[in-house]
């Protein structure tokens, strides 16, 4: 039996979901594949959104929106890529990063909306079923793909993520423009300590660790691990636990 994917796509009401009802009154053929959730604009997609569409089984997510300069909220769709941008550098870390796509579609534009659909289902049929779906999904997959979604959903991300175009283009009070480059920098460090310590706390909740057990566990140096306990009990996420000899252990709050 060939496999057929299953897709979810967002799209936005005022372009690319006219340009999807174009290509159906005008019967252009594309793949069945896709299922639609018509949203107000392409900036409205939360992360958590696709990280839960891939959790739950999805094969493949798609995002369209206006093209860029046309959004009917102005400047909705410069929100959409920012917050897609960190989808897929929080999704690369596990290798899922090629099974999401954004892009833009206008309202008369159904032809390029049956093209755009018929090439995303080709490009998930060559990568196969998701290890996160089926009837046997990858219970590390799903560990990570959730520690994926909370860590995009913390406060840390969702300022960075939000201030980038002001901390890139502005000067601070310093009278410093910070360049992209060093904004990337900053941001990948800061995608891969959250996803560490989201997957710490995913570990913590089935029981108590110690340093040593959580780096060998999440295959870190144990000191990285300690930096990272350090912030999370600094938020009040984590505690001290019991002590096994002399090593204490820690448990999520």
């Amino acid at each position: 039996m060939s496999f057929e994917p299953k897709i979810l796509g967002f799209l936005c009401n005022w372009c690319s979901y006219a340009g999807a009802d174009l290509a159906g009154v005008s019967r252009m053929q594309y793949p069945p594949n896709i299922r639609v959730i018509r949203v107000m604009c392409s900036g409205r997609i939360d992360p958590k959104f696709i990280f839960e569409a891939l959790r739950v089984g999805a094969d493949g997510v798609i995002v369209l929106g206006c093209h860029l300069g046309d959004c009917h909220y102005l400047e909705g769709n410069y929100e959409a890529e920012k917050k897609f941008d960190m989808v897929k550098r929080f999704l690369k870390l596990i290798n899922f990063n090629n099974r999401v796509r954004l892009d833009w579609v206008s309202a008369s534009e159904g032809a390029r909306y049956a093209s755009m659909i018929t090439e995303f289902t080709d490009h998930i049929k060559t990568l196969g079923p998701s290890p996160a779906g089926g009837d046997n999904p990858d219970d590390e997959i799903l560990e990570e793909l959730k520690a994926i979604e909370e860590a995009a959903g913390s406060d840390r991300m969702r300022a960075l993520v939000g201030r980038e175009r002001k901390i890139t283009e502005q000067e601070n009070v310093y009278g410093e423009i910070v360049s992209l480059d060093k904004f990337n920098e900053i941001f990948d460090l800061a995608i891969k300590d959250e996803y560490n310590r989201h997957r710490i706390l995913g570990l913590l909740e089935k029981e108590s660790k110690s340093v040593k057990d959580l780096a060998k566990e999440l295959k870190i140096d144990s000191s990285l691990v300690l930096e990272h306990m350090v912030t999370l009990k600094s938020r009040g996420q984590v505690d001290f636990g019991e002590l096994l000899g002399i090593t204490p252990t820690f448990y999520k709050l």
